[in-house]
């Protein structure tokens, strides 16, 4: 790394938004400065909520620069989708301290998309040398380890190049196959699963309830305020800790314009349910959800067939629709592999993870096989009819 510059930064806007975009580019809405300084001035990320900002800015030997990624120092694993906890009661049992850790990643979103932002113009190394980067920030800091989550295969292919240690997920994604239609996309399922998917839309929307697509400006401050009581509920049943602040929806149309998307369903005037979604530049992507009262098929309306619908409409090449939910197969959602890497400084810790994630590898692999074998969609000897 000789004449190579890494520096860390404690907040988004100590590097130029301009920079950071020029490394970033507009694909994908999670990784622009604009959501990442929306999760800052949100206080949604802070020390407060154990993410800490140390964002990393890498300068080419020319003085130029050459990439970011956005980082965080985390004293707790949650938040991620990428569960570590074994690894840390493991190593914290054998009297190591697996916290404070490195973790570079976009807070509470499990969402593919880059983070190792390499400027086009860098030095074609730019990408390895962040890499090693890292690794040293661990060394010169004392941290335990540095984790890149929900990353391309590209970047882990790379940084398993540089000795990290890839791991692999799953997800449900919904592939566009040059659909016209929502019915086109119908007529790809077999008979049984076309009939059920039609059956949950007509009852969803036989409940008197309207639904409303609403982007960007169009989003009220009575919307959003509807739409976190909502997101309050929901984590409230399921974690029982709501990270993103009420300050932050809000930011996000003011920051993110068309590219934030609101699913909302009224029943008359209140609003009674909704879906958050990020629009990229082939990718819908869905994130949060909530919902009060009893609606029998109204979650899968809003997050999935109006999100299909959605993205037919733009020509959108995919929607990912979050984290989990085998339920996501028979609509149409199949399953896909999501990409990490790790790197841990203790040799010992290192070559137990590594024996740990060569297993987990195998098993994820057959759990993708027989996922996928659960595919909705017709094949040529299906009957056609229905």
């Amino acid at each position: 790394m000789a004449d190579w510059s890494v520096t860390l930064h404690d907040t988004i806007h100590a590097i130029p938004a301009a920079e950071w975009a020029a490394c970033a580019g507009d694909d994908n809405p999670f990784v622009s400065h604009d959501f990442l300084s929306a999760l800052e001035d949100s206080q949604s990320v802070s020390q407060k909520t154990g993410w800490l900002p140390r964002h990393v800015r890498l300068q080419a030997p020319d003085g130029s620069l050459a990439a970011v990624c956005p980082a965080y120092i985390k004293g707790h694993s949650w938040g991620e989708y990428v569960f570590d906890h074994g690894w840390a009661r493991a190593y914290e049992a054998a009297g190591g301290r697996y916290y404070p850790k490195l973790q570079v990643a976009v807070p509470f979103t499990p969402a593919t998309g880059p983070r190792l932002l390499v400027h086009p113009n860098a030095p074609p190394e730019a990408g390895a040398v962040l890499a090693q980067g890292l690794r040293q920030i661990c060394a010169d800091t004392g941290l335990s380890s540095a984790h890149v989550t929900f990353c391309p295969e590209s970047e882990s292919t790379l940084l398993a190049e540089q000795g990290w240690l890839p791991r692999l997920g799953l997800q449900y994604h919904w592939e566009n196959q040059g659909y016209a239609t929502f019915d086109d996309f119908l007529a790809a399922l077999s008979s049984r699963k076309r009939k059920s998917v039609r059956r949950e839309r007509r009852d969803a929307n036989a409940q008197g309830l309207t639904f409303h697509t609403l982007c960007g400006a169009e989003i009220t401050p009575a919307d959003w305020q509807a739409f976190y009581s909502f997101y309050q509920d929901t984590i409230d049943r399921k974690w029982g800790s709501a990270y993103l602040s009420p300050d932050f929806f809000p930011l996000l149309s003011e920051r993110l314009g068309d590219k934030v998307v609101l699913m909302l369903a009224r029943d008359g005037e209140t609003p009674v349910a909704a879906a958050l979604n990020f629009l990229g530049r082939d990718t819908l992507f869905g994130r949060n959800w909530g919902c009060r009262g009893d609606w029998p098929f109204l979650h899968f309306e809003l997050c999935y067939y109006r999100a299909i619908d959605f993205a037919i409409a733009r020509g959108l090449k995919r929607v990912e629709a979050g984290a989990q939910g085998e339920h996501k197969i028979q609509r149409g959602y199949l399953p896909v592999l999501t990409h990490s890497a790790h790197w841990l400084e203790n040799p010992g810790l290192r070559s137990a993870v590594a024996d740990f994630l060569n297993a987990e590898r195998t098993a994820i692999m057959a759990e993708a096989q027989a996922l996928a074998e659960l595919s909705p969609y017709r094949h040529a000897q299906d009957d056609d009819k229905g």
